[in-house]
């Protein structure tokens, strides 16, 4: 006995059909949606290259710190994002015909993920061209704050700590001096030795290192014209300086350890944080792009006359 709530055999066929249309992915409304969010963060990018631009004036002193502007610049970047993901959206649930604000929402959503993966191809990729650079052109002109995920971690940790590349070679120091010293007393060949042996000193084997100390002290004598003993104390004073430069640079690369660390840690959530806003914009714009029933069926009768 059939209950008051099944639906009759002759109308399931037509609910099935109704349910896969409702339900089927129309891709050209994805793509346009997609195109349309493009476009938008293109031009709110160059507005905010304009407006960057405008704040730097002819005077340094006068112009905002490069962390501001670098802050300001990732700021507008994740604020154009999420509202070309809005406009995107919106395009791609109104296109799509789906008067059920989920599929819609949906579509919208979609829209947010081919948009996303454009951008990321063409931000990390040599074939972006001209619409590569109107992307990144935000966060090379006003200082690099990058953009989503990988640009974001990238460039906060570059900005956080000084590259440890750049920390100085703690033997430098030395030979410098041992060669100002030595200038104009004798042969470039003495001058080299000096240098070498004393190199040799610092990072041969410490098991020689007697024996090292010893040839060191001797080569040094000979390239300054000093006695032996004056050349041991001179290379104590050397080892001095080295231990103590070795130690900075040991703190120094802790600490740009450290503060990497920490940026791309905050980079990484501050990258997903935006991802995940503009995901919930085209979401969002998707819903609100939903067509009315009464709009498509105004619209079906139209073409119906």
């Amino acid at each position: 006995m059939a209950t008051s709530s099944s639906i009759p055999p002759a109308s399931l066929p037509a609910a099935d059909t109704r349910t896969v249309l409702l339900n089927q992915v129309s891709w050209g409304a994805i793509f346009a949606g997609a195109v349309t969010a493009l476009v938008t963060q293109v031009i709110l990018n160059m507005v905010g290259v304009g407006v960057g631009l405008s704040s730097v004036g002819p005077v340094a002193a006068d112009n905002p710190a490069a962390s501001t502007l670098s802050l300001s610049a990732g700021v507008w970047f994740v604020a154009s994002g999420v509202v070309a993901s809005l406009v995107g959206g919106f395009i791609a649930g109104r296109l799509s015909g789906k008067p059920v604000t989920g599929a819609a929402g949906l579509h919208g959503l979609v829209s947010w993920a081919v948009t996303t993966l454009v951008v990321l191809y063409l931000l990390t990729s040599a074939a972006g061209g001209l619409i590569g650079g109107a992307f990144s052109g935000v966060t090379s002109t006003l200082g690099g704050a990058g953009s989503l995920v990988g640009g974001t971690v990238q460039t906060a940790a570059q900005a956080a700590a000084p590259s440890l590349s750049k920390i100085s070679n703690p033997l430098d120091g030395i030979e410098q001096s041992v060669r100002n010293q030595a200038a104009g007393q004798d042969p470039q060949a003495a001058k080299d030795a000096a240098v070498a042996a004393i190199r040799a000193l610092f990072t041969g084997d410490p098991a020689q290192k007697a024996q090292a100390e010893t040839r060191a002290a001797d080569a040094l004598a000979k390239a300054q014209g000093i006695p032996v003993d004056q050349a041991k104390t001179q290379i104590q004073d050397y080892r001095k300086q080295y231990e103590e430069t070795v130690a900075t640079a040991k703190q120094k690369a802790e600490a740009a350890a450290v503060a990497a660390k920490s940026a791309a840690t905050q980079g990484a959530f501050y990258g997903a944080l935006a991802l995940i806003l503009g995901a919930l914009a085209g979401f969002l714009g998707g819903r609100f792009g939903a067509p009315k029933l009464h709009t498509l069926a105004d619209g079906y009768a139209a073409r119906r006359a």
